[in-house]
């Protein structure tokens, strides 16, 4: 009998400890496959990414090489709010998982001339194929120029956005 209740509470603790360790653990991540990244790299391509997030790109009639998309840009926009650089997005999805890239880019909300909003409107397929491609490209490049305030005048070139001084 002694045995059958240790066999018992044994059983009912590994089933205790077992959903307590499943809790709290992230999703496992997909593993990604070309269907995918090359649907990120159509995603990236309509959605305008390279436009600012790759130098070069919108000037040379969208050709850059892929090894340099992506990499952010010292080119700032300037408007009333002060003066806001493209992020290099290799190094930032570099930092985060899937998981916590659907979340961030979900309340995602920043200065112009970043079209936020299109990237909350995004379904969660897309933006995990997105973070694939960028993940697929490798961390690489230097941050960007830090955010200069309105009022301040920036080191780098800029573009004027209407109504900034």
């Amino acid at each position: 009998m002694k045995l059958y209740q240790t066999t018992v509470l044994g059983a009912a603790l590994a089933i205790v400890l077992g959903s307590q360790a499943g809790n709290g653990q992230e999703k496992k991540q997909t593993a990604p496959n070309a269907q995918q990244i090359e649907r990120g790299r159509y995603v990236v391509a309509i959605g305008g990414c390279n436009d600012c997030h790759t130098s070069g790109y919108a000037d040379n009639g969208g050709k850059a090489a892929e090894s340099e998309r992506l990499k952010g840009d010292t080119l700032g926009y300037r408007g009333p709010w002060g003066t806001t650089y493209p992020s290099n997005l290799r190094l930032s999805l570099s930092k985060m998982t899937e998981d916590e890239w659907l979340k961030y880019a979900k309340k995602l909300s920043t200065r112009p001339p970043m079209p936020w909003f299109n990237v909350q409107a995004m379904n969660d397929a897309d933006l995990r194929a997105l973070y694939q491609y960028v993940k697929s490209l490798g961390a690489a490049g230097s941050a960007a120029p830090a955010f200069v305030p309105a009022g301040k005048e920036p080191k780098t070139p800029f573009i004027q956005w209407p109504g900034g001084k």
